[in-house]
C-alpha cells in the first residue's frame, strides 16, 4: 500500500493512530507490524532510524521496554530482535513462576493436613481463643446431588410418569 493513494484525511487518521500506537496486548510481532503498517503514514516522524527505534521503544510495554533501557542497538532490526527474546524470556519466567506458586500452595495444603475430604471454614470459630472448625464433608446424595448424612429428603418425582422415587434415564 503506498500512502500516495490515500486522501489526507486518511492520513492524518493514520499518522495519529501511529502517534498514539502502545503494544498494549499485542506480542512484539504483531506490534511491529503494524508499527511499520502505520509509519508509512508518518515518514516525517521516523525519518532517521534512531527515530524510528525510539518511537518503536516508546510504544513497547513497559516490562520489555525496562530491560531495554540503557542497550544501544545498530539499527531497528537489532531493536526488534532483541524485543521479541526479551518477550519470550518474561513470559517463560511468568509461567514458571505461575508453576511454581501452584506447587507451593498445594505443598503448603497438605502440609496443614487438609485433604480432599475436608472443608476448612475460616469464618466459623468454636468460641474465644479457639481455632476454626475443621468440618467432614459426606458423601453425595444420589437423589438430590447435595452433600449431607442420613437419610434423603428431597422427594424426587419422575418426570415422565408423575411417581415419587425414580426418575427417568434419558440415556
Amino acid at each position: 500500500m503506498d500512502s500516495q493513494y490515500y486522501t489526507n484525511d486518511v492520513k492524518r487518521i493514520k499518522e495519529r493512530e501511529f502517534l498514539s500506537l502502545k503494544q498494549g496486548s499485542l506480542n512484539v510481532m504483531e506490534y511491529a507490524n503494524r508499527f511499520n503498517e502505520l509509519s508509512r503514514f508518518t515518514q516525517h516522524q521516523v525519518n532517521t532510524e534512531e527515530r524510528r527505534m525510539d518511537h518503536f521503544e516508546q510504544g513497547l510495554r513497559g516490562d520489555i521496554r525496562s530491560l531495554l533501557v540503557g542497550q544501544a542497538f545498530d539499527n531497528f532490526q537489532d531493536l526488534y530482535q532483541r524485543a521479541v527474546k526479551v518477550a519470550r524470556v518474561l513470559e517463560e519466567s511468568r509461567r514458571e513462576r505461575q508453576a511454581l506458586a501452584l506447587g507451593k500452595w498445594k505443598m503448603e495444603s497438605d502440609r496443614k493436613g487438609f485433604s480432599d475430604d475436608k472443608r476448612f471454614r475460616p469464618d466459623s470459630y468454636q468460641g474465644k481463643g479457639k481455632g476454626p472448625v475443621v468440618e467432614q464433608r459426606h458423601r453425595e446424595c444420589r437423589n438430590c446431588g447435595r452433600y449431607h448424612e442420613g437419610p434423603c429428603n428431597f422427594e424426587v418425582i419422575c418426570f415422565e410418569c408423575g411417581e415419587l422415587g425414580h426418575v427417568k434415564s434419558f440415556v
